[in-house]
Order: structure tokens, then sequence, then C-alpha cells
């Protein structure tokens, strides 16, 4: 038992300063902080023989090192708790941010592919425009070339009508015709 008592003395003896020669003895220091916890007056010390102030001491000694002891315990255990309360706090804190942070992430890329979205719109309905743009000419160019075909084709039965007349007047007449030598040019 006297083992266990002497760490624990060790540490009493590094958190108290060292009691000096004029200093009351320990047990008196230890009845002032009980009675102080309790809220009554403090006693004066009590003055005994010297055998039995050994004995009183050492008894007085343990209490005030365990007393000492469920001090520091009581007062580990508060900076523990509030250790764990503020780790809490910056882990809910750090959780509300990161909440955030995903919140406004998702709102951005929802409003960029919103904005794709109307672009690739506007992109298909002016390629649909174009298309249509296209198929118009497309269709404009067909019929001018169906007219100058249709234009080939009347001016060739044009000619083809007229050389028959010619070939009719001149048959009629029985005259040759001028320019037959330009026919093989």
């Amino acid at each position: 038992m006297a083992e266990k008592v002497e760490p624990a003395a060790v540490v009493v003896e590094a958190a108290e300063p060292p009691l000096a020669s004029s200093a009351p003895p320990p047990h008196a220091a230890a009845n002032d902080v009980v009675a102080e916890e309790k809220g009554g007056v403090v006693p004066p010390p009590l003055e005994k023989a010297p055998d039995s102030e050994q004995k009183s001491s050492k008894g007085s000694l343990d209490r005030d090192i365990a007393l000492a002891q469920v001090e520091t315990e009581k007062t580990l255990s508060f900076i523990k708790a509030w250790e764990e309360s503020e780790k809490t706090k910056a882990d809910n804190k750090a959780q509300k941010k990161l909440s955030e942070v995903s919140s406004w992430e998702n709102s951005k890329k929802a409003a960029i592919e919103a904005k794709l979205k109307k672009i690739e719109e506007q992109l298909e309905k002016k390629k649909a425009d174009y298309a249509e743009t296209m198929k118009n000419k497309i269709a404009e160019v067909h019929k001018q070339a169906e007219e100058k075909r249709a234009m080939v084709d009347a001016k060739r039965r044009e000619e083809i009508l007229k050389a028959e007349e010619m070939s009719a007047k001149y048959r009629a007449t029985n005259q040759t015709p001028k320019q037959a030598g330009c026919f093989g040019c």
C-alpha cells in the first residue's frame, strides 16, 4: 500500500510548492481545504505529543494525497469532457460546412447543366434551322435546274420545229439550204 501512495505523493509534490519550515503542518492544510469545501470554519491545529503527531500526520498525509488524487482525477475528467465537447463541436461545425459546400456544389452543377442543356437546345434549333435553310436552297437549285432544263428542252424543240419548217420550205421551193457546209462544222 505504501508503494501506491508514493507515486501520488510525487504528483502532489510536483503540483504544490514545497512547504516552508514556518508553514503549518500538512494535516492543517488538508483540514483547511476540507473545511473550505464544506463551507465551515477552519479550526486551529491541535498540538499533540510528538509520537501521536507522527501517526496523525501520516494519516492526514495519506488523506491529503488521496484528496489531491481525487482533485486531479476530477480536473482531468473535466478536461476530458471539455475536450470531447470541443471535438464534437468541431466535428459538427466541419460537417455543417461540408454540407454547405456539397449543397453549393450541387446547385452550381445544376445551374451549369441547365445552361448546357439550354445551349444544346439552341444548337439543335439552329441546326434544324440551318438544315431547313439548306433544304430550301437545294430545292431552289433543283427548281432552277428544272427551269433551265425546260428552257433547253423548249429551245431544242423550237430549233427542231424551226429546222422542220425550213426543211419543209426548202422542199416546197426545191431549194438547197445556203448553210449546208456549216452543219458539218
